[in-house]
């Protein structure tokens, strides 16, 4: 990774922490602050700042609305996918509806990619 605390963006890390959106306040406060695998807000890994990541699984979780749909969402999207790829880091995207539709079902696929991913 370029550098893992890349001073340019910590400080908007931040106030992304500090500024959540409602699904990503959902999220973290009703299931990842909780979860036995430590979750992080607002990581910054490299040049980009995942929502929610967990170092013991290699997992980003990326929540998408209406702006990671569009051709210019997507290609931003597949890059930083493939960069984190590259560090063996899965990245799971899941949408703003999903959150608000299926709040459990999202909880229980979260789960399940953080088990297959920690090795005991």
């Amino acid at each position: 990774m370029d550098r893992k605390h890349n001073k340019a963006i910590v400080s908007f890390a931040k106030d992304l922490r500090k500024n959540m959106t409602k699904e990503e306040n959902h999220l973290w406060y009703d299931f990842l602050k909780t979860h036995p695998a430590r979750f992080l807000r607002q990581k910054v890994l490299g040049k980009y700042i995942a929502d929610f990541y967990c170092a013991q699984a290699k997992l980003v979780i990326e929540l998408d609305g209406s702006q990671h749909y569009k051709e210019e969402g997507r290609e931003y999207d597949s890059e930083r996918t493939s960069y984190l790829g590259g560090y063996d880091i899965m990245v799971l995207r899941i949408s703003n509806h999903d959150i608000n539709t299926n709040f459990p079902g999202v909880c229980t696929y979260i789960d399940s990619a953080v088990k297959s991913r920690i090795i005991i």
